[in-house]
Order: C-alpha cells, then structure tokens, then sequence
C-alpha cells in the first residue's frame, strides 16, 4: 500500500509550524530540516519521504519558521527543535540538517544530544562557530557533502569529522551546496546505509 505523505501543523510558543509526516508513529523516526531556498516540500518533490517511510520509517519534514507554511517567528528560535521533539516524541531520532538549518540543528545537537540517536551534517551553516561545543559531542554522524561545495567549503566536512568522535564524511562528487538535488539516488544510499547502522545496531 502507498504510504501517505500528511500535511500537519503544530503550534509552539504562538507560531503554527507545517510539517509533513509519513511512516507508522512507532517506527523509528527521521526528522528532515531544509535549508534557505527549500522547504518540507522538497523532501517530498525528491521521493525522499516516500522512499524512507517504505523503509520502515516514520518521517517527519519540517517547514522551518517562516518557511513553506509555517509562521515566521522573531525569538525562541532555539525552542523550536526541543518542543518540536518533545510533542510529537521524536526522542531517539535521527536530524538530517542541510545548510541554513544548521542555526536550528547545531545548537540542539549541543544542548540535547541525548534526544538524538544520529545526526546527518549535509553541509550546516555554523560549523565554526559550534566548533568548540561540538568536540565533546558523541552522537554518530554523517557528514554529506558535494565536491563541489562553493558556500559551506568541504574542509568543514574534514573540521566536524576531527571534532566529533564519532563522525564520517561522504562526498558526493560533481555535486554543489544542495547535494541532495543533483546527486539525489546517491544522497538517499548514503542516508539509508547510515540510518540502518544507526537503528539495527
């Protein structure tokens, strides 16, 4: 059977947030940020949803604050993650942060990693910043990357790999800053190798 894509909302503070959710509530879940020219949207455009919750997983893309149909938002940025997890009982989830989301995934990963059972880097702005908070961190993490990166350079792939215990790095090749959209199958292969490892083990 066709695994339905559904569109919800969710309010934290006084903003309603879209996101789009598919996948059995008690399987393992994947959380899909998106960064500044995308939305929960593209996930779906990709086949990315579809594909992991035939998986066997459930999958949840936000609509980052003012982003695709989620209300913008001045403060409380930093709650945005933890409530999100907190009401839809996300604990245990793997964070796939491409890009601008990394301002909303980074300080989570920092502050909450004991939520996160993996996290997915596909070139987050914030590496430098975090980099001292990050060294301590031990959640398993796969950094993605295109060799043709020319916003979020690769050498931060190679910063976050040297920091992070427990981090590797893929390179899709011929691929830019949004590596998912030129090199999707890849990007996918990548992603279910990890998430199976993370989740069988």
């Amino acid at each position: 059977m066709e695994p339905s894509i559904l569109s919800k909302f969710i309010q934290i503070q006084t903003a309603n947030l879209h996101y789009l959710e598919a996948g059995e509530s008690n399987h393992p879940p994947l959380v899909f940020l998106h960064g500044a020219s995308f939305s929960a949207q593209t996930w779906k455009d990709l086949g990315t949803l579809k594909r992991f919750s035939h998986q066997g997983y459930r999958v949840i893309a936000l609509d980052l604050p003012g982003y695709g149909k989620s209300d913008r938002i001045s403060t409380y940025q930093t709650e945005v993650l933890p409530k999100l997890f907190e009401k839809l009982n996300l604990k245990g989830a793997i964070l796939v942060s491409p890009s601008m989301s990394g301002t909303y995934s980074l300080p989570f990963l920092v502050d909450h990693s004991e939520q996160l059972q993996g996290f997915v880097a596909v070139a987050p702005v914030g590496i430098m910043k975090m980099s001292q908070k990050l060294a301590e961190i031990e959640v398993p993490t796969l950094a993605i990357w295109g060799s043709d990166d020319q916003i979020v350079p690769l050498e931060q792939a190679n910063l976050l790999v040297k920091l992070m215990p427990q981090a590797e790095t893929v390179v899709l090749p011929k691929a830019g800053h949004a590596c998912y959209m030129k090199a999707t199958h890849k990007f996918h292969e990548a992603l279910l190798n990890f998430t199976k490892k993370i989740f069988n083990s």
